[in-house]
């Protein structure tokens, strides 16, 4: 009895500590929403309301109708999408070389490239950034995809993933002729269908909020991804603080659409790469 009772105090505790945290991720959300559906106006009162006291879509349509926000809306996505594409391929075949070739330097190479855990992103900044500027690549796509397509984690993940798919099925492969690309492509590609679709949409969900690079990278309006082109809501009087919110919300609104879409496949990759079973 005693027993039962312990697990039914946890089961309320961890139920308890769920809804918590779910109502303060929720919260800014459920803000940003408030302050997108109320006038201009009211986001700047001395009276602090929690609903809007006048319900409008004036933000939204300001927002939408603003000459810039679909081409921000088609930046975002055209580097989110090549930065993910690009960062498979390279990170799929390093795994793999890593985890399956036989080379000198193999590990040497390997820790390497696993040194960059240790390095944040903005102590490389100053480098990437002139690399760039030699190659002539500033304000351009090539400069804002090149410098993300390179993903230790991601060539983490796969290598361990790889390790532990039996070697019967490369060698089998191997004794029918396959190369090793074919051997990737054919044998470890289709084992491995749920976890590259978890790191393909956390890649994309990475690269489209990416705000530092296209800051450092970007000087052209026409240029600018969605997390930059927030910046740019303001005029004389300050902040638009209504338009901000629906910009903001606009933006957020097809990574979140793409992560409800490819849940299960985002939770069963994850899984996967834990090596329990979905």
């Amino acid at each position: 009895m005693n027993t039962k009772r312990s697990q039914l105090g946890w089961s309320i505790a961890a139920v308890t500590a769920a809804v918590v945290l779910a109502a303060l991720w929720m919260f800014p959300l459920l803000w940003a929403v408030s302050t997108a559906l109320r006038p201009e106006h009211e986001t700047v009162s001395a009276t602090f309301h929690w609903l809007p006291q006048t319900w409008t879509l004036d933000a939204f349509a300001k927002t939408l109708s603003a000459g810039n926000l679909p081409r921000w809306l088609f930046n975002s996505a055209l580097v989110a999408f090549l930065v993910t594409v690009v960062t498979m391929a390279i990170s799929l075949g390093a795994a793999y070389a890593f985890s399956q070739l036989r080379f000198r330097g193999r590990s040497l190479l390997f820790g390497v490239a696993m040194l960059a855990f240790l390095l944040p992103f903005e102590a490389l900044l100053v480098p990437l950034f002139r690399t760039m500027n030699q190659l002539g690549m500033i304000n351009s796509y090539a400069g804002l995809v090149l410098p993300q397509v390179v993903s230790p984690v991601v060539i983490y993940v796969f290598k361990q993933f790889f390790d532990a798919i039996p070697a019967d099925f490369r060698e089998a492969a191997v004794m029918d002729g396959a190369n090793p690309l074919r051997v990737l492509w054919s044998v470890y590609l289709p084992l491995s269908g749920n976890i590259v679709w978890a790191m393909a949409i956390v890649t994309f969900i990475g690269a489209w909020n990416n705000f530092l690079w296209p800051f450092i990278i970007v000087t052209s309006n026409d240029m600018m991804t969605i997390p930059l082109g927030l910046t740019q809501t303001y005029d004389a009087f300050g902040v638009r603080y209504a338009q901000l919110m629906a910009a903001a919300l606009i933006g957020a609104l097809p990574v979140g659409l793409t992560y409800v879409i490819f849940q299960r496949r985002v939770t069963q990759g994850f899984l996967a790469a834990s090596g329990l079973k979905g």
